[in-house]
């Protein structure tokens, strides 16, 4: 069958890949919904292919600066920073800047042979930015979806942009390649199986028509070794590196 691109595709392929139809899978339709959503938001979290890096651009409003906050989309994962909005020791705009001026006054040596000058004076201005004015402190929660910007509220200027770097989750609806995902199958097949197993514990020793027992205790420890290892496995190899956010 051809890749799942839709979440029912993605269902029927879940539960063939772990019996279906030949087995009756002994879980609701509920139950099944349920557990995708649980697969999908755990791979969202700790899969490198269950978000994105994005730059959201956000115009200052009044109302931001009275309330000491900016409200984000819903959705976002966390926020990895805002691009500098305190003083800055090379302050000034057009022909007054301190790198405008620096390259200016080196302009030979920079086109000529050199460029290593140069480099060197551009780190230690942003040494010297950091030591003497440091970053904004920024505060974010994803399930209250508020961004603090810890700075003093004059450098908020009305009607000015600020750009923010964030993380935001992968949308199966937006980008229907999300139900092909290996890992997702497997996770979301596993999630599934377990509780499978957990609904058939209560039949535990009961004999069907043949001597055939349920042996639902087997089917749920299974299940909860595959998970248990393939959660391991997303939080020491398949997170991004850069996973360092807040929120």
């Amino acid at each position: 069958m051809a890749t799942p691109a839709t979440r029912d595709q993605f269902i029927d392929y879940v539960l063939r890949k772990i019996g279906a139809p030949v087995i009756e899978i002994n879980v609701a339709e509920d139950q099944i919904e349920d557990r995708v959503d649980e697969a999908v938001s755990y791979w969202r979290d700790y899969h490198y292919n269950g978000s994105q890096l994005v730059y959201l651009k956000h115009q200052i409003t009044a109302a931001d600066k009275a309330n000491g906050y900016i409200t984000l989309p819903l959705g976002l994962l966390g926020i990895s920073r805002v691009f500098d909005l305190s003083t800055s020791i090379s302050t000034g705009s057009g022909i007054f800047n301190v790198q405008y001026q620096f390259v200016l006054n080196n302009l030979e040596d920079i086109t000529g042979y050199n460029v290593q000058n140069y480099y060197m004076t551009m780190q230690h201005l942003e040494f010297l930015q950091e030591i003497l004015v440091g970053k904004p402190l920024i505060r974010y929660n994803k399930h209250v979806n508020r961004l603090y910007i810890d700075i003093d509220q004059d450098f908020l200027v009305e009607g000015e942009y600020i750009i923010i770097e964030a993380y935001d989750v992968i949308d199966p609806d937006a980008y229907p390649d999300v139900w092909g995902d290996r890992w997702l199958q497997n996770y979301a097949a596993a999630l599934i199986r377990e509780q499978w197993g957990l609904n058939l514990t209560k039949f535990t020793g009961m004999s069907l028509v043949g001597g055939v027992q349920f042996n639902g205790e087997q089917i749920l420890q299974e299940a909860r070794e595959d998970r248990q290892k393939m959660e391991e496995d997303a939080l020491t190899s398949l997170q991004p590196l850069t996973y360092n956010f807040i929120g």
